[in-house]
């Protein structure tokens, strides 16, 4: 191999596939290069090496030399890394805007239209699914939270009560604006002081007693009609954190909803 496994991972992590990373790290090590030849250093098959590379030249990782036969040419790393990063930024400006011109438009209505006439023939029980990564269970719970119209009730994590503060506080301080009720039932330690100070303003804070109540994750129930519960254990990688999200009513009120009540009247008020 040409390149070291941390150097190919690292390229992996800037969205390079993995025949897109032998081709590019095999034709810098050249300088110059056909197909064939490329084909031949790396076993990528040759049907699928022409094709890699002009996705690399659209990257702006390669430049294509016209010659016969057809050779390649490597951009020097840092320039390539630099031509990439502005394309990426390019592409993604154009993208927000397609969005925001998407809705503003017309067709946002449409799409409304679908999706709520797909709606009335599938059962809220049907509406769930599995998050993995922290990204997406952060996206879900911002969701969440901007439908809720009467209350939410947390069970977290001191290190749950950290993100809280960190990425919905302004969020949960609009709820307590409107007059929805917030409930939150954690472990606290002295790792978690100033999220609790904050979140004391926002909402009711309660601890949960390790003697009586042994709970270590984390749940999530708003209007009692949509909940979101941890399936993997809090100290879990970003990346592997995994939830599970649920609309059935039924899970929320008559299953989960109880066990809240219960932790939460087994625990403490907390001081301000």
């Amino acid at each position: 191999m040409l390149g070291s496994p941390q150097l190919m991972d690292t390229l992996k992590g800037i969205g390079l596939n993995l025949y897109e990373r032998k081709l590019w790290v095999a034709l810098l090590a050249k300088g110059v290069a056909t197909a064939g030849e490329l084909s031949t250093i790396t076993n990528v098959p040759r049907s699928r090496t022409y094709d890699v590379l002009q996705t690399l030249a659209e990257k702006g990782y390669v430049i294509l030399q016209s010659s016969k036969p057809l050779k390649y040419v490597a951009v020097p790393p840092s320039e390539a890394l630099e031509r990439v990063k502005l394309k990426m930024k390019q592409d993604y400006e154009l993208r927000i805007d397609r969005i925001d011109r998407l809705k503003s438009s017309s067709l946002l209505q449409e799409l409304e239209a679908i999706h709520k006439q797909g709606l009335t023939t599938v059962s809220p029980e049907d509406i769930s699914g599995s998050l993995k990564g922290k990204y997406s269970v952060l996206q879900q719970l911002d969701s969440m939270l901007k439908s809720a119209t009467s209350s939410v009730n947390i069970v977290t994590t001191p290190s749950g009560l950290n993100e809280l503060y960190e990425n919905h506080y302004n969020m949960l301080k609009n709820l307590k604006q409107k007059g929805i009720e917030i409930k939150i039932a954690s472990k606290i330690d002295n790792s978690c002081g100033d999220a609790v100070k904050a979140l004391q303003e926002v909402a009711e804070i309660r601890k949960i007693a390790d003697e009586k109540i042994p709970i270590g994750g984390k749940f999530f129930i708003v209007d009692n009609q949509q909940t979101m519960m941890s399936l993997s254990h809090p100290e879990t990688s970003d990346t592997q954190h995994m939830m599970f999200w649920t609309k059935s009513e039924h899970a929320s009120r008559d299953i989960l909803n109880p066990v809240f009540n219960l932790i939460w009247e087994n625990s403490h008020p907390t001081k301000k």
